[in-house]
């Protein structure tokens, strides 16, 4: 017969076994209001276990943790309150058993209520039985009755139920039989805790415990310190008539039948073939973030700041106390918003402390992220007091917000805190969500399970909304095959290797959830630096919808411009021109006649040289801008640029239709800029970062990314040798928006991609994000669908080329609402409305010259487009089979 094969996986296989998923504790789960998330727990344990061949699993604790102080239990248990821990038990339970998976409630007749280790010594547990019915042996009873395969009994003393000095109700014949089997009617397989345990065999030693187990009316010994002694002793009392034989066939009956339960009826060997891939699924990895998303408790928000709002008007530092280095909590707070991050040893000395008083002064909101803390108060649980005065200090000269990595009852030290989002574990998924929640991606679901304090009781939580901020998440979330996607990596690599671009950054969200953020190669072909997710590019060509076409969506939202009206009703310059009949509609749909491009650079060099009359190697009255460094333009160069724009010529008109053809321009959007500057009074960068990208978050998104960004974040992106005679590294690669000092409305921005995803997602969600509306519903329907059937494109916004998809912009696959740009440096971006999908890919293929053409030979951005609309569709396939 084979063995039947048990583990402790009270938080999944990982309790026991490496390279396994580490589920949240059962503590954290039993913030989780909604028990299915605890069945479907039990369910994947299930299956993993039979994959592992496991049989049995310990689990779940049933004990109601009624002692704060309980060393052994703690986060074991799903907290105080007795109907919720029997629930979430029987939850979990059949979870499992529905499943294949026997399951074993522990530790009978409750270890919650204990403050000592029955590891180390027998703890007693002073109550009568009244008591005990009303509290420990509540959740039991409900687990009998629903079938669960097994108990465990633990090495606890009762005086109320044995009375006998020192015996462990493990040992106990009152409580195993009378109790257990007779009062209680438990017949399923009953186990006693491990026996090697101190609990248990301070008072026994081998054989002799093992034999006392036996007539206490255990079915399963666990963990004899001695097995052949053990055996040899269980014999002897059998042959002595200790131990009638009928008792022993009775208990290989029941081992048995729960063999047969188990299925090992029909057994077969575990197959190793891809065992880690088949342990580690999607669904497997999604569930313990979905877990981790509804445990989320916020513990207080005394002046409604979470979601946390006016990004804009905030400087953002964390502190990490507790935990060293950098940690994926200050990764993902950093996605939200500019953070600085400092970091407060254990055991900080005064003059650290004093530091870092001297450090965070000078930020108005400071999130601390707290680890290494316990469930103790005897050791104020595990908090310094030097670390509490500092952040009553951070609390009075800041806005402070603390996001506890671990035990709930720490929190009774904390209660005078105004803002506390509990995160119950030191976990990467635990670090990852508990920003989103902060900062509003995620909702606030979860409620405490134990009492943390006078005004904290079991059962708290406050709720909190999404506010829809981009979140972060795993691809099958929303829709997506993350195996397809995979094919993304090998596009990417290929090109690096085919040299069509040094790296690159792609970056996938969908229903509001990013879902792929990878960075590829190196800043260069000399590999002196790889791309990360921090990674600024020159954006080019996209700055034409990132920027320019806010700005317009902007002022036709304030009715301060009127797009059919002709736009030298707005700029007075162009009355006297060849280009006083065209409409913004016209400009903005690339049917005004305008030049595609023009080198005005050119204007302003002497053979090779620049000209000595417009540039000077250090500034002074006339020359007051950098245009590179250590060089400086004329003040009015600008001027000159636009009076030169007034003077080109029209292309000639369409044969076909009324006015021109479509013809490609930069020069009309020369033209939006200087509108836009017009009507708002205001420079067309500040206007961007005032009224989007810093109520954004965006950190990166922005002209001129020397003055705000560290240079090493920054791609070069060409060696120029023919204007600037130089490496350009955080100078706008177009030549003419140079000659506009880096600010133009046809290009000059740069970002990397999480920040660009966040404007296209406003975008996308018709102008609302993180609780503020920054364009009226409509405006990006209006502006981003086609307008006439000669044309693909909409106002200012490239489309899909639906007549001839495999030649467009854009994926075969894109929906005719779809819309995006693509930028000259190797850039793309692409909003789906239908699918509800933002796609940014960022490179500087032009490096070093722009001369390399094989992205677009290759046609890689739409290659990666198309790869992610194909694992959306394998998804949708997936799940039509399995329906």
């Amino acid at each position: 017969t084979p063995l039947m094969i048990g583990i402790d996986g009270e938080w999944g296989l990982a309790m026991r076994l490496d390279s396994t998923i580490n589920y949240p504790r059962q503590m954290t789960l039993g913030a989780i209001e909604d028990n299915q998330h605890i069945y479907n727990l039990g369910a994947e344990i299930a299956r993993q276990s039979k994959l592992m061949g496991i049989h049995v699993n310990f689990a779940p604790v049933a004990d109601v943790n009624s002692n704060a102080d309980n060393p052994v239990i703690g986060n074991r248990s799903f907290g105080e309150n007795k109907i919720k821990v029997a629930a979430k038990s029987v939850a979990f339970m059949r979870g499992m058993q529905d499943h294949g998976l026997l399951a074993v409630a522990k530790h009978f007749p409750g270890h919650g209520d204990t403050d000592t280790d029955s590891h180390i010594a027998l703890p007693v547990i002073q109550k009568d039985k009244a008591a005990l019915q009303q509290t420990e042996l509540f959740p039991f009873s409900r687990l009998f009755r629903s079938g669960v395969a097994g108990t465990m009994v633990g090495h606890i003393h009762i005086p109320a139920l044995d009375d006998e000095q020192g015996i462990a109700a493990s040992l106990s014949h009152t409580v195993v039989t009378d109790l257990l089997q007779h009062e209680m009617r438990f017949n399923g397989l009953i186990f006693t805790d491990a026996l090697n345990m101190k609990g248990a065999s301070q008072v026994y030693g081998p054989g002799e415990i093992e034999v006392q187990a036996f007539l206490a009316g255990n079915d399963v010994l666990l963990f004899p310190e001695n097995v052949p002694t053990a055996v040899n002793a269980v014999i002897e009392a059998i042959q002595e008539g200790t131990i009638p034989p009928s008792a022993l066939e009775d208990r290989v009956k029941k081992v048995l039948i729960a063999k047969y339960d188990a299925g090992l009826h029909s057994y077969l060997p575990a197959d190793g073939k891809r065992l880690y891939e088949e342990l580690h699924t999607p669904s497997a990895h999604i569930l313990k973030q979905q877990l981790f998303e509804a445990s989320l408790t916020l513990v207080s928000n005394r002046n409604k700041g979470i979601p946390v709002r006016n990004l804009e008007t905030q400087q953002f530092a964390s502190l990490t106390i507790g935990k060293s280095g950098v940690n994926l909590s200050n990764e993902t707070l950093s996605l939200y918003a500019p953070f600085q991050h400092f970091y407060a040893k254990k055991d900080a000395k005064k003059t650290e402390i004093d530091n870092l008083k001297e450090n965070l002064a000078n930020y108005s909101t400071v999130v601390v992220n707290l680890y290494d803390v316990n469930s103790f108060s005897g050791k104020n649980y595990g908090l310094d007091a030097a670390h509490i005065e500092l952040l009553n200090w951070l609390e009075s000269n800041s806005k402070l917000y603390i996001i506890v990595y671990g035990s709930p009852y720490s929190i009774r030290a904390l209660q005078h805190f105004d803002n506390i989002i509990c995160a119950y574990e030191d976990d990467p998924i635990a670090a990852k969500v508990a920003p989103q929640l902060l900062f509003g991606a995620l909702p606030a679901k979860g409620k405490l399970p134990i009492s943390a304090g006078n005004l904290l009781a079991e059962g708290y939580g406050l709720p909190a909304k999404s506010i829809k901020r981009l979140g972060y998440s795993l691809p099958e979330t929303v829709g997506i095959d993350s195996e397809k996607l995979k094919k993304i990596d090998e596009i990417a690599k290929n090109a690096i290797s085919e040299q069509a671009m040094p790296g690159c950054q792609v970056l996938v969200a969908r229903k509001g959830k990013v879902i792929y953020q990878k960075a590829y190669g190196h800043h260069t072909y000399e590999k002196d630096k790889p791309v990360t997710n921090r990674t600024v590019y020159d954006i080019a060509s996209v700055t034409k919808v990132a920027a320019t076409m806010q700005a317009i969506m902007f002022l036709n939202d304030q009715e301060k411009i009127n797009i059919d009206s002709k736009i030298s009703d707005y700029l007075p310059d162009l009355e006297a021109s060849n280009k006083k009949d065209l409409t913004i509609r016209q400009v903005l749909m690339h049917e005004a006649g305008l030049s595609p491009w023009l080198p005005f650079y050119k204007k302003t060099m002497d053979g090779s040289e620049l000209r000595s009359d417009l540039f000077t190697l250090s500034p002074d009255e006339s020359h007051d801008w950098q245009f590179m460094p250590g060089v400086f333009g004329l003040t009015s160069l600008s001027d000159s640029v636009w009076n030169w724009t007034l003077q080109t010529n029209l292309l000639p008109e369409s044969k076909k239709h009324q006015g021109y053809d479509y013809s490609y321009s930069d020069i009309g959007f020369y033209m939006l800029h200087r509108l836009s500057e017009n009507m708002l009074n205001q420079s067309m960068n500040e206007f961007l970062e005032q009224n989007f990208y810093a109520p954004l978050g965006t950190t990166t998104l922005t002209y001129n990314p020397t003055n705000k960004i560290s240079e090493d974040l920054i791609a070069p992106t060409e060696q120029d040798n023919y204007f600037r005679k130089g490496l350009l590294k955080g100078i706008v690669h177009d030549q003419n928006a140079a000659l506009f000092g880096g600010v133009a409305g046809h290009a000059g921005l740069f970002s990397n991609a999480n920040d660009i995803a966040k404007l296209l997602q406003m975008n996308l969600q018709d102008g609302h994000y993180g609780d503020q509306q920054y364009l009226q519903p409509g405006t990006l329907d209006k502006f981003s669908h086609k307008q006439n059937h000669y044309n693909r494109r909409g106002l200012g916004w490239d489309k899909p080329d639906n007549d001839r998809p495999e030649e467009g912009p854009a994926s075969k696959y894109a929906s005719k609402k779809a819309f995006g740009h693509l930028g000259f440096t190797g850039t793309a971006v692409w909003i789906d409305p239908e699918y509800d999908l933002v796609f940014v890919f960022l490179s500087n293929r032009v490096y070093p010259d722009a001369t390399n053409n094989k992205l677009n030979k290759l046609n890689i951005r739409t290659k990666i487009h198309d790869a992610i609309y194909e694992a959306m569709f394998s998804f949708e396939e997936k799940q039509e089979k399995e329906e």
